[in-house]
């Protein structure tokens, strides 16, 4: 009978419980650290940013499974057991929510929201209008199953749509282009940028002063990657010279943000907690069933994370 131990300081682990006990009742669920006794009845883990060295005090691990897409904070534990499989989830509902979050924000700055919110703080009335959404150029960082998803959902609104990931893609519909110089290209013409990247040694910082000068005047980013692809001394600098209009943020290098931080007070940007897209119990635990049947049945789990690619 497998074992999994659950910690999360997020999730709810009676969703979990109940839903994986339905999927799986050969499956036994242990919280840490209350319900773990024995760390070498331990098999298998769903984890969600455990504390570093946790996972190395299970001897007999056989997979981790992490419980949302990023595993950043997995591949930063100095004694993450790298002999154990580690998978990531990849969901429909997951995929879902990312993309309203996308288009959602897309549509904010689109529209010209942030203007507007600001005329109203002012208690002026002055009508602009935004071009169509088909003289707007949306570019996505990152082409993977999230940000395919996004740039379809945005190319259906009638947006100009482009993609840069590390490795080439076609996607129906989108411009997709890679290296250096497919990047500068992408973004010369994008008026709203969105990042989805995974967080590796070269993507870390990317959203930064560079970048941004590469931009049209008085575009906007949306970054729903990781915290540590925004350098924020930088987009701070952006948006008070009116190179990047506003911004969408939601993530950040420190969790949750400080009291004090300067971007609560930047009216340009729209702060959300880290909510952009959360693994469901009752969608994403089929897939972490399925991992631990494949993993009992010597198989390696679907969604398995390259360590060296860092996803």
């Amino acid at each position: 009978m497998p074992q999994l131990l659950f910690f999360s300081r997020i999730d709810d682990p009676g969703q979990w419980r109940s839903t994986l006990a339905r999927l799986a009742p050969d499956v036994t669920m242990r919280i840490w650290p209350d319900e773990v006794d024995d760390v070498a009845a331990i098999d298998c883990a769903l984890v969600w940013k455990p504390p570093p060295g946790l996972l190395a005090r299970l001897p007999n691990l056989r997979l981790i499974q992490s419980m949302g897409a990023g595993v950043d904070g997995l591949l930063a534990d100095p004694e993450l057991p790298a002999h154990v499989p580690m998978a990531r989830v990849v969901d429909p509902l997951l995929t879902q929510c990312m993309t309203e979050y996308v288009v959602l924000h897309t549509l904010y700055h689109h529209r010209l929201m942030p203007l507007f919110a600001r005329r109203q703080a002012e208690g002026t009335w002055q009508e602009i209008v935004a071009p169509p959404a088909q003289e707007r150029t949306v570019g996505i960082l990152g082409l993977g199953e999230l940000g395919i998803a996004a740039a379809r959902a945005l190319a259906g609104l009638g947006f100009r749509v482009c993609g840069w990931s590390r490795s080439a893609r076609s996607v129906a519909g989108i411009t997709c282009r890679s290296t250096a110089a497919g990047l500068a290209e992408m973004l010369a013409e994008t008026e709203i940028l969105v990042c989805l990247l995974p967080l590796t040694a070269e993507t870390e910082d990317i959203l930064g002063a560079n970048l941004f000068a590469q931009l049209p005047h008085g575009a906007a980013l949306i970054n729903c990657g990781r915290g540590r692809h925004l350098v924020e001394a930088d987009l701070l600098a952006a948006l008070d010279s009116g190179q990047l209009a506003g911004a969408s943020l939601d993530v950040f290098r420190e969790e949750p943000l400080p009291a004090g931080h300067p971007f609560w007070a930047q009216r340009d940007i729209v702060i959300t907690p880290h909510v952009a897209s959360i693994s469901h119990p009752e969608s994403a635990a089929q897939l972490v069933v399925e991992n631990i049947r494949r993993v009992w049945d010597g198989l390696p789990p679907r969604y398995q994370v390259d360590p060296a690619r860092g996803y």
